[in-house]
């Protein structure tokens, strides 16, 4: 029984960790709950100053990331999470906005991939497969 527990352990250790950064609840819940079923390991922020905090004290491989939250907006934590950590981190933003000025914005702050909202949950599983191969 031991033995089995280590092994669970050693398993989680392993798993790639995200952050969600997004203030809307049901979309947190659905992008957690397909995320966690291919085995990451996913924590949750609810705006962006909470954000940039768990993305220093968590340290995940990726970070999916709202543009608009209260706070402090998705491009500020962007901005802040490419100026202050010395190995990039993944970053995924996702917005509900369909300007391509915005995108064209997130491209040049290094965003890893823009995803438009509502999106297939496919589309997402992809991109964080792809990032953290």
């Amino acid at each position: 029984m031991v033995e089995e527990k280590n092994t669970e352990e050693k398993d989680v250790d392993k798993a790639k960790r995200i952050l969600l950064v997004d203030d809307d609840q049901e979309i947190v819940e659905s992008m957690r709950v397909a995320l966690e079923a291919k085995g990451y390991v996913i924590v949750v922020a609810r705006d962006g100053n909470q954000g940039l905090a768990m993305a220093e004290r968590e340290d995940p491989d990726l970070v999916i990331l709202d543009m608009m939250m209260p706070k402090r907006s998705g491009f500020l934590v962007l901005e802040k999470l490419r100026r202050t950590r010395p190995v990039p981190i993944r970053i995924i933003m996702i917005t509900a906005n369909e300007g391509s000025r915005h995108k064209a914005y997130a491209e040049m702050l290094g965003v890893d991939d823009y995803i438009r909202k509502p999106f297939a949950m496919d589309r997402l599983i992809n991109s964080v497969d792809r990032l953290l191969v």
